[in-house]
């Protein structure tokens, strides 16, 4: 007898961070819009069967307002670019120190072509951060974070989970003012929307606070304080170095061997500071998620297409030039591919009340 599971929601978000990367390789447009593509349709395929699983229509709208933000923007006020003239405007020039901005002027089209782009590559990754949290929820994550980092894992996640809380009560909030016949169309619908919205953040927060502090969250064990100190000193000392290594590794003018050296003992020594630290944090899991054969299918599909993007050149067309993109080949195929988790399977999308299972277990 089988029955679906839930997905290991590591597998998800390193899925979308990787799409996430992707996008932020390239200028294309065509890639863009099929990294996308390829993220609606994991998520309707494999989303979360509950309110928070609209997260990604949400940021998607937000994703389509930035695009016509960026645009609106650069035509009022920005760096007016040579090339061909579209329309020209009243023009006020700025002060000097605000590097050639200007209000109104000539608006080219190459400018207009580089603000959309821009825009586009902003929402391609709100698309991915909304496929992240429509796939696998946030709170799950927390219970992964090693203990160590508990509280910068709470931290971290409270940020994560905000999209996912305003889909729930902006979805709740409105069936409410349906059933009671009220209008939630226009500017009076949205002002009586923003008042129970924010009233209900506010209770939640209390809710969680007072949960946190019934389950004894941030008990430690005995530990003496100057021990306690030490081990949170190399634990800092060492994400430093680690963050510096990086910093040497990535500049091309950079010593390389001195910032990989850096980087793999800074490091080591986190890693040793946060195993010690975790010993002083008493904390339990009900039940772990398991990762199988649907977990290494997504990271696998992710791989081809990060390596199709580093193989490939993902920006073949000079950048601000006036013409129809061509598309390159290696990374657009890395792209289709990372849309293989969501294709069907055997599964039904209805098993589960829980987010859609990509595989089953005994």
């Amino acid at each position: 007898m089988t029955r679906t599971r839930l997905v290991h929601p590591v597998a998800w978000w390193a899925w979308a961070i990787g799409l996430a990367w992707c996008a932020m390789r390239t200028e294309n447009i065509l890639l863009l819009v099929a990294i996308i593509a390829v993220t609606g349709f994991v998520v309707n395929a494999r989303r979360a069967r509950a309110a928070w699983g609209n997260a990604y229509r949400l940021l998607l709208l937000f994703a389509a307002v930035s695009i016509v933000f960026t645009v609106v923007l650069q035509v009022i006020l920005g760096t007016r670019v040579p090339g061909h003239v579209l329309f020209t405007l009243p023009r006020w020039d700025l002060p000097s120190w605000t590097a050639g901005l200007s209000v109104g002027g000539p608006v080219t089209g190459e400018a207009v072509l580089n603000s959309f782009t821009a825009g586009l590559r902003l929402a391609a990754l709100m698309a991915c951060f909304g496929a992240g949290n429509s796939l696998a929820h946030p709170g799950r994550l927390l219970k992964l974070v090693p203990a160590a980092l508990y509280e910068l894992g709470v931290a971290v996640v409270v940020a994560l989970t905000l999209i996912p809380q305003l889909t729930e009560s902006i979805g709740r909030v409105r069936n409410a003012q349906r059933l009671r016949g009220r209008s939630i169309a226009g500017f009076a619908g949205l002002r009586s929307l923003l008042v129970p919205v924010l009233s209900e953040a506010l209770e939640r927060a209390i809710a969680v606070a007072a949960s946190m502090d019934s389950r004894g969250y941030g008990r430690r064990a005995a530990v003496p304080a100057g021990l306690r100190r030490t081990i949170n000193a190399l634990l800092l000392l060492g994400l430093c170095a680690a963050l510096t290594g990086s910093y040497f590794v990535i500049d091309p003018g950079g010593d390389h061997a001195a910032g990989v050296l850096t980087l793999v003992a800074g490091t080591a020594l986190a890693v040793g500071a946060g195993l010690a630290a975790g010993r002083q944090v008493r904390r339990t899991v009900f039940r772990k998620d398991p990762w199988g054969a649907p977990e290494w299918l997504i990271v696998c599909a992710l791989l081809v297409a990060v390596g199709c993007y580093l193989i490939g050149n993902p920006n073949p067309d000079p950048s601000g030039v006036l013409q129809w993109p061509s598309l390159p080949v290696v990374p657009f195929l890395g792209t289709v591919i990372a849309a293989v988790p969501g294709l069907p399977t055997h599964l039904s999308p209805e098993a589960d009340s829980a987010p859609v299972a990509l595989g089953a277990r005994a």
